[in-house]
C-alpha cells in the first residue's frame, strides 16, 4: 500500500510542476505583452519558452514516476521479506517442538508434512525471483524442445490440485482444439510451465469464496494456439489491465492486497510468452466479475 509519506512526495512534486508552468506562461506573457515588437526577443522567447516548458513537465513526469517505482520496490521487498520470514519461523518452531517434547509418531509426521510444505513454500518464492531476473534477462537462451501444450497444461493442473490442496472439481480442464490439430509448440519446458503455474497461481490466489478455474486450450487461429485460464474472482477495473503484467505491481484494494505474492508472477508470464514469440493479455468485466488470462504462443 501507498505510505501517507509517498502521497505527500507525489503531491508536492505534481504541485511544484503545476506551480513552475503557471509561472512561466504568467511571466512570458507579461514580458510579450508590453514589448510585443522587439522582434529579435520574441522569437527567441517563443523557441525556447516551449523547451523550457516541456522541460518543467517532464521533469515531473520522471519524479513522479521514481517515486511509484520506489513505492513498488518496497512494496516488493515487504512482500518478499514476509514470504521468507513466515515459513522459517513456523519450520523453527516445529522443529523446537520436535526437539523439547516426545511426541507420538502420527503428531510427528503430521509436523514433518507441515514443514515439507513451508519449505516448499520458501523455494517456490525464490524460484519466482530468480525466474524474474533471468526471463526479463535480455539475450538469456532457451532450451528448446518440441512441447505437447495439451499434456503440460493437464500436468500443471494437477500440480495446483496437489499444491493448493484442492478436490478435481475446483480446477477445470477443457481443450477445444479442432481434432486432428497440433497442440506442439517449440519452447522450454520449465519456463512454458512455470508460465501456466503461475497463471493458475494468480486464478487460485484471487478467487473470491469458492474456487473455480478453468483452464482452455484453444486454437485461435492456424499459427497459434492459446491457454485462456478463467476464474470467478475478485477481477479489476479496465484500468488495471494494462498495468497487471508489470514488475512488482499488484492492483490496489482492500480485498487484492490481502493476498500474499510478490507482483512477479504475471510479469514472469508475459516474460515468458515475448521470449516465445507470444503475447499475454487479461480481461474482466469488473471488480467482483473474474478475469480471464490468455497466454497466444505459435504452434509448430
Amino acid at each position: 500500500m501507498v505510505g501517507p509519506t509517498n502521497r505527500r512526495s507525489t503531491f508536492f512534486f505534481i504541485t511544484l510542476g503545476v506551480c513552475l508552468v503557471i509561472l512561466a506562461i504568467t511571466l512570458n506573457i507579461g514580458w510579450v505583452v508590453p514589448n510585443w515588437r522587439t522582434g529579435v526577443m520574441y522569437v527567441l522567447g517563443a523557441i525556447f519558452f516551449p523547451i523550457f516548458i516541456a522541460g518543467l513537465v517532464l521533469n515531473t513526469i520522471f519524479l513522479v514516476r521514481e517515486i511509484r517505482r520506489n513505492e513498488q520496490h518496497d512494496a516488493f521487498l515487504n512482500a518478499v521479506t514476509h514470504e521468507l520470514k513466515t515459513p522459517v519461523a513456523s519450520i523453527r518452531l516445529y522443529l523446537e517442538t520436535l526437539q523439547s517434547r516426545q511426541l507420538e509418531d502420527s503428531k510427528r509426521k503430521e509436523f514433518y508434512q507441515i514443514m515439507l510444505e513451508d519449505t516448499d513454500r520458501l523455494h517456490g518464492t525464490i524460484e519466482q525471483v530468480l525466474r524474474a531476473g533471468s526471463t526479463s534477462k535480455p539475450g538469456s537462451k532457451l532450451s528448446t524442445s518440441r512441447i505437447d501444450m495439451a499434456v503440460l497444461t493437464q500436468e500443471c493442473l494437477a500440480l495446483a490440485r496437489t499444491r493448493h490442496h484442492l478436490p478435481p472439481e475446483c480446477l477445470n480442464y477443457a481443450q477445444k482444439c479442432p481434432s486432428g490439430e497440433s497442440t506442439t509448440v517449440i519452447g522450454d519446458t520449465d519456463e512454458l510451465k512455470a508460465a501456466v503455474s503461475n497463471l493458475l497461481d494468480n486464478a487460485i490466489k484471487y478467487s473470491s469464496g469458492q474456487i473455480r478455474v478453468l483452464l482452455e486450450l484453444t486454437r485461435p487461429s492456424e499459427r497459434h494456439i492459446s491457454v485462456r485460464v478463467r476464474d470467478q474472482g475478485v477481477g479489476m477495473a479496465p484500468e488495471e489491465l494494462k498495468h497487471v503484467f508489470k514488475r512488482f505491481y499488484r492492483i490496489p484494494g482492500a480485498v487484492a492486497m490481502r493476498v500474499k505474492g510478490t507482483g512477479l508472477g504475471l510479469f514472469i508470464v508475459q516474460s515468458v510468452a515475448k521470449k516465445h514469440g507470444g503475447r499475454v493479455f487479461a480481461e474482466s468485466e469488473g471488480v467482483g466479475r473474474g478475469s480471464i488470462f490468455t497466454m497466444v504462443l505459435p504452434v509448430k
